[in-house]
């Protein structure tokens, strides 16, 4: 992991922070009735990915760490899901961008989870 000195020098971090802007601008042009649903939902689904990463890395021990970026993957299956949603109601007609970003940051995260296993 070379030179990283916080969470923020993470390639995945600014990955999930890119993640969560790129969320933001696609539910602005979903239904006003979807204000407290699915909106609500996938953004704070996508904001808790960077925040876990961010959490974990300033605990004590790699266990923890690893137990936060467990966190985050979930969120992130979580936002799988209700793009799928928004997608089958026609909120939104492409997904495949926010698709390629989301395996993205998976493999990243599990690519670190494996890193920090390793290292116990």
């Amino acid at each position: 992991m070379g030179d990283i000195k916080s969470h923020k020098d993470l390639l995945v971090y600014q990955k999930a922070l890119d993640f969560v802007v790129a969320i933001y601008k696609e539910t602005e042009v979903f239904p006003e009735s979807e204000k407290f649903g699915l909106i609500v939902q996938l953004r704070r689904a996508a904001v808790s990915i960077p925040s876990n990463i961010a959490e974990g890395a300033a605990r004590q021990g790699i266990k923890e760490y690893i137990h936060f970026l467990y966190i985050a993957l979930g969120s992130l299956s979580e936002i799988e899901t209700q793009l799928e949603i928004a997608y089958r109601l026609r909120f939104i007609t492409d997904i495949d961008n926010l698709s390629k970003e989301y395996l993205h940051i998976k493999r990243m995260l599990l690519k670190l989870i494996t890193t920090l296993k390793n290292k116990q």
